[in-house]
């Protein structure tokens, strides 16, 4: 998941961002360009929490048996 595309999902503004995950603006904006998956669980999460419909590129099917 790419910082920017979490950015506007999430309302268009590190603040927004921020408030919506729960975290401060200075967290936000300290995000590396490819975040991590710890960060963008974090994202969906508040993706879910607020009704926002969660991009396709973010959806991918999980292997529950290590195959």
């Amino acid at each position: 998941m790419l910082k920017d595309k979490a950015i506007e999902v999430l309302g268009g503004s590190i603040a927004t961002t921020a408030a919506a995950v729960d975290i401060s603006y200075q967290a936000v904006n300290q995000w590396p360009d490819v975040l991590p998956q710890r960060i963008a669980d974090r994202v969906i999460a508040a993706c879910v929490r607020r009704g926002i419909e969660i991009p396709e590129e973010w959806k991918q099917p999980i292997n529950l048996h290590g195959a």
